[in-house]
């Protein structure tokens, strides 16, 4: 008998086709949906559905789940830090420089790998479920849900922004105003696939912001995210002419930060039967204290 992972889908992923979801937010591989579409791996509201169909709020999309133990990914041995577990949900600090789920070619070493083996190791057998990711050089909390049905109302929680999600960041410049919210829609580069910009077509996207502390030069700052667009804060940053230290690809490389200074700080949810707010929070990484003490000390 065939086993799926169930997804609810969120308003922010409303009018995606079923394949953009696949990709952009399930972070499939080419070959792993033409795969799924012989293997005729692909439900929507219990029946099947092709590849350009456009999914709706409320959809419930089920993706087969591949032969690698009924987690959906390979269970591999590695470090899982957990900040938070119940019944239903698990909050994780993910580290930098490691994905949330396999991608493309990357099939091993992700936080979902780990995630499977040590569900394996306490004879747990479940799909693994990210509620959400965060990129792979952003480091701190990721919430992956238990069984579908937590998922399902972890994604109410998420399309009705009841989950927030704050972020620290260390920028460039002095920011000016200190606080404020980016009200800029995301859309796709024009000449860069792997890219997100600032565009008029693109999906809403609104970032909060509030600066923690002032350098000569550069900014910490406290984000809370509205929406949960590819690479939001990274954007926004730049576009507000702060672009994050150690960002490759928006803001600015520095010899004294080699990933992004993004870190997912905490993540704030209703827990699922008491009805009461959770907060979690993840420590700050030693290569992020360290660059804010750089620029304490030597800019």
């Amino acid at each position: 008998m065939k086993s799926f992972s169930s997804y609810m889908i969120a308003m922010e992923h409303q009018d995606k086709t079923v394949e953009n979801y696949l990709k952009q937010i399930l972070q499939c591989s080419g070959r792993k949906i033409q795969r799924l579409t012989r293997q005729k791996g692909l439900l929507l509201n219990g029946k099947p559905t092709f590849l350009q169909k456009k999914l709706k709020l409320g959809d419930k999309l089920q993706v087969l789940i591949s032969e690698d133990a009924g987690f959906g990914v390979k269970p591999e041995q590695g470090v899982v830090e957990i900040l938070y577990e119940d019944e239903y949900l698990l909050v994780i600090n993910k580290p930098a420089r490691q994905l949330v789920h396999p991608t493309g070619q990357t099939t091993s070493g992700t936080l979902a790998n780990f995630l499977a083996f040590e569900l394996q190791q306490r004879s747990i057998l479940s799909a693994i479920r990210a509620v959400h990711r965060i990129d792979r050089d952003t480091s701190g909390c990721v919430m992956f849900a238990k069984d579908s049905h937590s998922q399902f109302i972890l994604a109410q929680q998420l399309s009705a922004r009841t989950i927030k999600r704050t972020y620290w960041a260390l920028v460039k410049g002095v920011v000016s105003p200190p606080s404020g919210t980016i009200n800029a829609p995301i859309g796709s580069h024009p000449n860069q696939p792997n890219r997100r910009a600032i565009n008029e077509q693109g999906e809403p996207a609104v970032t909060h912001y509030r600066t923690l502390r002032t350098f000569p030069d550069a900014s910490l700052l406290e984000l809370t995210l509205e929406t949960g667009r590819t690479h939001q804060v990274r954007v926004h940053l730049a576009h507000l002419g702060y672009p994050i230290i150690g960002d490759g690809m928006y803001g600015v490389r520095v010899s004294w930060m080699l990933r992004q200074a993004l870190h997912a700080e905490a993540i704030s949810f209703n827990h699922i039967k008491k009805e009461e707010e959770l907060t979690i929070h993840a420590p700050l990484p030693a290569d992020f204290a360290k660059a804010i003490d750089y620029c304490a000390n030597h800019q």
